[in-house]
């Protein structure tokens, strides 16, 4: 019988190497040696992710191989949320993620998911096209705490600026945060519109999100 914390961290190593199969091994294997749910979700699937955010900021990691990355950890995440549900365990907040609206740009919206999932956050994706209404209505129906806006293109920019502006005329603006991105976007572009956060890539986001989040 391994050790609990060899258990974890060959859960971890498993999931930095893409390893789906073998990460939904153990993690069933973590369960049956007794483990808790939420050790097996913090020590080794995020644990795991966490560090390939870190190799993914240093360019040690691509982003094929972030996505092999998340297909592991939701092998994992496939067994332990019945459990957390059960439990009542609870993600460390909820993000409510989007494309604005006239804008179809996805694969960065997806890749900043899959890292903030990665760091134990619920992320709630609205999709693309997303007109600003939609993303307040879905944050306050969700009671999200923040809200993450991507664009790819200039002309679609603007939509971000209204979003905040709809923030502020319904008075939520200090209840939920807004964090822009996207290939156009720029920290000065974020102070102009009154954002409260600005990431140039996923795993700045993860940063940022838990900065606004107030969870470092």
């Amino acid at each position: 019988m391994k050790e609990p914390k060899v258990i974890l961290g060959d859960i971890g190593q498993s999931l930095i190497e893409g390893q789906k199969d073998k990460v939904k091994e153990l993690t069933q294997l973590a369960l049956a040696e007794g483990i808790g749910v939420t050790e097996i979700l913090n020590k080794g699937l995020i644990g795991g992710m966490n560090t390939v955010g870190e190799r993914f900021k240093q360019a040690e990691m691509f982003i094929p191989e972030v996505l092999m990355a998340a297909k592991a950890m939701a092998a994992g995440m496939d067994i332990l949320t019945p459990l957390l549900l059960d439990t009542g365990s609870h993600t460390l907040g909820k993000v409510v993620m989007g494309t604005v609206k006239g804008d179809i740009h996805d694969i960065g919206k997806n890749l900043v998911g899959v890292m903030l999932r990665g760091a134990g956050l619920e992320v709630i994706d609205i999709g693309v096209d997303v007109p600003p209404q939609k993303f307040i209505e879905v944050a306050v129906g969700k009671k999200a705490r923040l809200i993450g806006m991507s664009a790819m293109l200039t002309v679609t920019m603007p939509s971000m600026k209204d979003t905040i502006e709809e923030l502020k005329k319904a008075g939520l603006e200090t209840q939920i945060k807004t964090m822009i991105g996207g290939a156009t976007v720029t920290q000065r572009y974020a102070n102009e519109i009154g954002a409260d956060g600005y990431a140039r890539d996923a795993s700045s986001a993860v940063d940022k999100a838990k900065e606004l989040l107030r969870l470092n």
